[in-house]
C-alpha cells in the first residue's frame, strides 16, 4: 500500500455538500446514475457525507414560501432513511461522526440549503436541528428575506443588492442558529453577507462549498480579503470540486479545471490563512465533479494529489473533517452554552 492509500484508508473522510435528486430520489444503497451512493462511497474510500435538503429560490409569496418550507421538511427526514444505524449511520454531531468511522459505518449527515425555506418562521431552525441538520446555508443562487446572494436573479425582479447584506431578519436567524447548534455557512452569500455573517455570529463560519478567487474570478469565490476574515474569525473554507470555480472557462468553451486545479486552489487557502481554516468537499450531484475526483469512487485521488504536494496524516485529517469537526464542536458547545 503506498503512503497515500495508508493515509486515506485511516482519514474520516467527510465530504461536506452533497446534493440529492428531489422528488424521487433514487435508491442510495445500489449503483445508481447519481455521482454519490453508497457503493460508491465505499469504493472510494469516502466515510462520511453531508447531504442537503436544497430548496431553490422562488417567489417569496404565501405560496412559494410554503413549497419551500415543506420540501426542506421532507428531504431531512428523508436522508435519515438512509441509514440503517448499523452500516451507515445518522449522524448529527461530530462524536457520532467518529463513533460511526471507528466502526467502519458510513456517516450520513443532513443540512439546508437556502434560508428561504424557513419561510419567515424561525422556529424552523429548531425543529431542522432536532431532525439532525448541522447547517443552513443562508442563501441560494437569489437574494432570500434573510440575506443578499452572490449571484442575483433578475428573473424574480432582484436588484445587485436588496438588504446590503444581512437583513433584520438573518440577524436574528444567525443568532438563533448559535443558540441551536446549526453552523452558519456562507456560500453563495454575497461577500457584504459573508463578512457581516462573520462578524454576527457566535460561532465560527464556514463556506461549504467555494473556492478562491484570486485563482478563478467567479462571483461564488471567496476573495484573500474573505479568507482573511475567517483567519480573524475561526472559521473555514471548504474547497470545492465545481470546475467553473476552480479554472476560468476559455470564451464559449469549458473549464479544463482537474484535481491538480482543486489542489492548487487549498495550496492558495492554507498559504493564506493556514492549515486549520481549509477543508474539502464536492458539491457532487449539484455540478460538481472533475477529472480525478469525478464521483465518490475517485476519492482517493484527491488524497493522493495532496499527499504528493507534502500534506502529511495530520494535514490530511484536517483537510478532509477535522476542521469541519472542530467547528461542530463549537457550535454544539454554543448551544449548551
Amino acid at each position: 500500500m503506498t503512503e497515500a492509500a495508508a493515509i486515506h484508508e485511516a482519514t474520516l473522510t467527510l465530504d461536506t455538500h452533497i446534493d440529492i435528486r428531489w422528488p424521487d430520489p433514487p435508491d442510495a444503497t445500489t449503483e445508481t446514475d447519481r455521482r454519490v451512493d453508497f457503493p460508491k462511497m465505499r469504493r472510494g474510500g469516502l466515510k462520511a457525507a453531508v447531504f442537503i435538503a436544497y430548496t431553490p429560490q422562488g417567489k417569496r409569496d404565501a405560496e412559494g414560501l410554503a413549497a419551500a418550507a415543506a420540501r426542506a421538511d421532507a428531504m431531512l427526514r428523508h436522508i435519515r432513511t438512509r441509514a440503517d444505524g448499523a452500516t451507515r449511520r445518522f449522524c448529527a454531531t461530530a462524536d457520532e461522526l467518529e463513533a460511526a468511522h471507528a466502526a467502519g459505518a458510513l456517516a450520513v449527515l443532513s443540512a439546508v440549503e437556502n434560508g428561504n425555506a424557513l419561510a419567515r418562521d424561525l422556529s424552523r431552525l429548531a425543529e431542522w436541528r432536532k431532525l439532525g441538520a448541522i447547517y443552513l446555508t443562508l442563501t441560494h443562487d437569489g437574494h432570500n428575506d434573510l440575506a443578499d446572494a452572490a449571484r442575483p436573479k433578475p428573473d424574480l425582479g432582484d436588484a445587485v443588492e436588496e438588504h446590503g447584506g444581512v437583513s433584520a431578519l438573518g440577524r436574528a436567524a444567525i443568532v438563533e442558529m448559535n443558540r441551536v447548534g446549526l453552523l452558519v455557512d456562507v456560500s453563495h452569500s454575497a461577500k457584504t453577507t459573508m463578512m457581516q455573517a462573520a462578524e454576527l455570529s457566535r460561532v465560527p463560519i464556514v463556506a461549504t462549498h467555494s473556492c478562491c478567487r484570486a485563482l478563478c474570478d467567479h462571483p461564488r469565490n471567496l476573495d484573500d480579503e474573505q479568507l482573511d476574515m475567517l483567519r480573524a474569525t475561526g472559521g473555514l473554507i471548504q474547497i470545492t470540486a465545481l470546475d467553473a470555480f476552480l479554472r476560468p472557462a476559455p470564451p464559449g468553451g469549458k473549464s479544463p479545471a482537474t484535481v491538480r486545479d482543486m489542489a492548487d486552489h487549498v495550496d492558495h487557502a492554507v498559504r493564506r490563512i493556514g492549515i486549520d481554516h481549509v477543508g474539502l468537499s464536492s458539491d457532487f450531484d449539484g455540478g460538481g465533479g472533475i477529472p480525478g475526483w469525478k464521483d465518490a469512487s475517485d476519492t482517493a485521488n484527491l488524497t493522493a494529489e495532496l499527499v504528493a504536494r507534502g500534506y502529511g496524516a495530520r494535514e490530511i485529517d484536517l483537510l478532509w473533517s477535522g476542521n469541519f469537526r472542530r467547528l461542530m464542536r463549537l457550535a454544539r458547545h454554543g448551544a449548551q452554552g
